[in-house]
């Protein structure tokens, strides 16, 4: 096989022909493989769409945009819509400051006929920073959580003890005595609120009693 035909004189190589071809095939595949494939997706919009409308078809815009897709927004206009273009460049800008964190406007709105256009592109810088905040959101709330955890842990171990059984001896025999101070001070404070409860009901008694007497000195009055 010829290697350098422009020599002088011209230098040859003998070769196994169909391997060299094998060979040159692979190196295409691989390049091909390597090649970043951007495809132009397209999205429509109409000037009087509805919030729901918009929200969704922005949200398939930022998935192509996250796919590493361009993206043509297209805005339709209809009839007499034609006499009102601002409509359509402020859906576009809409557009835009929704996605702005994983993309960015390539080629700027511009009128073609009855329809307003305009090229998305990804943003790798943009992607990047929203990635690595996500990341930083996350290990954040893990580290609350972890903290919320210990909090609780240490609340736990702080808290009284439930009442234990305590071994004793007497006369040569083991018994069991039960620590009631948990117990003595439930008592404490239902005794508390039973004092409470006693006072409140003789105010009410007190001024059940005055609201009947109240009729009879006005019969007398009169």
């Amino acid at each position: 096989m010829e290697v350098a035909p422009e020599a002088k004189p011209p230098v040859c190589r003998i070769m196994n022909f169909t391997k060299f071809k094998y060979e040159a095939q692979q190196r295409a595949k691989e390049s091909r493989k390597k090649a970043t494939n951007i495809i132009v997706k397209e999205m429509k919009y109409r000037p009087k769409i509805g919030g729901g409308d918009f929200e969704t078809k922005t949200r398939k815009v930022a998935q192509f945009l996250a796919e590493g897709h361009k993206v043509k927004v297209t805005i339709m206009f209809r009839g007499r819509e034609m006499q009102h273009p601002e409509l359509g460049r402020r859906i576009l800008d809409r557009v835009a400051a929704e996605v702005v964190n994983i993309g960015k406007v390539e080629i700027m709105a511009k009128q073609d006929g009855r329809n307003m256009t305009m090229v998305l592109g990804p943003d790798k810088k943009a992607q990047d920073m929203l990635k690595a905040q996500e990341k930083k959101a996350t290990e954040a709330a893990a580290a609350a959580e972890h903290a919320e955890a210990l909090m609780d842990s240490i609340m736990a171990d702080a808290q009284p003890e439930a009442p234990e059984l305590v071994g004793i001896a007497a006369d040569g025999q083991s018994g069991l005595a039960i620590d009631h101070s948990a117990e003595d001070a439930a008592d404490e404070l239902s005794e508390d609120i039973a004092e409470e409860l006693e006072v409140v009901e003789a105010e009410i008694e007190a001024e059940e009693a005055d609201q009947e007497t109240e009729p009879a000195a006005v019969g007398e009055a009169s």
